[in-house]
Order: C-alpha cells, then sequence, then structure tokens
C-alpha cells in the first residue's frame, strides 16, 4: 500500500474492539449455556391438565346416561345411511368404563376401549417423565403403520356392519 491508501485504511479501522462479546473463533467454539431447568410443577402442568380433561370427561358421561335418549346426538352417518361408524358406541363403551363395567364398554365399541387403554399409557409416560425431567414422549410411527391403523379401522366398521360382525355393534 502506498502512503495515502494507509492513511484512508487506517481511519477506518478502529484502534479498540467495539464492546461486546469477543469475535467468534471457529477454532474454539463457545458452548451455549444450558437451558434454565423447569420446576416440576410447571413440567407436570401440561400434562396434568390433559389428564384433568379426560376425567372430566369421562366423569361427565358417566353420570349423564348415553343410553337414555334426548342427552346427545344421534351419529349423523348413522341417522342418514344407517351404517355403525368407528366411532358409534363410543360414549355408551366410555359410559361402561367410567363405571368398570368392562365387557360392557368392550360390547359397546372394542376400538374405543382399545384407545382408551393407550391414551392411559401414553399419559402414564408423559407424567412419570415430566416427574423425571424427562423429554415429552411422541407418537412417531412410519407411514405403513398409519396405513396399518387405518385399514384395521376400516375392517372393524366393515364387519361390525355385516352380519356375522354383530357381536361388535353397540
Amino acid at each position: 500500500m502506498t502512503g495515502e491508501n494507509q492513511l484512508v485504511d487506517a481511519s477506518r479501522t478502529p484502534d479498540v474492539l467495539p464492546p461486546g462479546p469477543p469475535p467468534a473463533d471457529p477454532a474454539h467454539p463457545v458452548p451455549a449455556p444450558p437451558a434454565p431447568r423447569r420446576s416440576r410443577a410447571r413440567r407436570l402442568a401440561v400434562p396434568a391438565s390433559y389428564l384433568a380433561a379426560a376425567v372430566a370427561a369421562f366423569a361427565y358421561v358417566g353420570t349423564v346416561d348415553p343410553n337414555e335418549p334426548g342427552h346427545y346426538p344421534v351419529c349423523p352417518l348413522f341417522r342418514l345411511t344407517g351404517v355403525l361408524c368407528p366411532g358409534c358406541g363410543g360414549l355408551r363403551s366410555a359410559h361402561a368404563f367410567a363405571h368398570g363395567d368392562l365387557v360392557t364398554a368392550l360390547g359397546a365399541n372394542a376400538l374405543a376401549v382399545t384407545g382408551y387403554f393407550v391414551f392411559a399409557g401414553f399419559m402414564t409416560l408423559w407424567l412419570v417423565r415430566a416427574v423425571r425431567g424427562g423429554p415429552v414422549p411422541r407418537i412417531v410411527m412410519r407411514r405403513p403403520y398409519w396405513w396399518g391403523l387405518g385399514a384395521l379401522a376400516l375392517v372393524f366398521v366393515v364387519v361390525r356392519n355385516l352380519s356375522f360382525g354383530s357381536m361388535l355393534a353397540p
């Protein structure tokens, strides 16, 4: 550089570093500070609220009998077509389940009872992990398993609407 360019460059270069953190050195990265730990009560708040909502729903269905007409609307698919959907009998199943009558609950809707147990298992796992400070559990399945669950629900619907599958109808 010539003397004139050195003067121009020197005027643009600060003599001291600007205030703030030192420039990042790619060879020696600075680790990020750990995330603050949440209290046990805060970790339990979300799963406990989901559990409270489910218990409240079961308590309501347990006290207001779906077997008596006029308390709940009729399934629109059943009303229009006469076809039982996968959810038909779910309220009667929940009512029987809330009263501890597992045989009647399975007779009303076996698929719903299976869902109740899956939900209970998931909630138990979530609560245990929340107490211990672990990660929130996730249901992660590959696409073929989701298709398999859909096919199982479809088979359930078809069989419960045929004469030989009347044991699955509510």
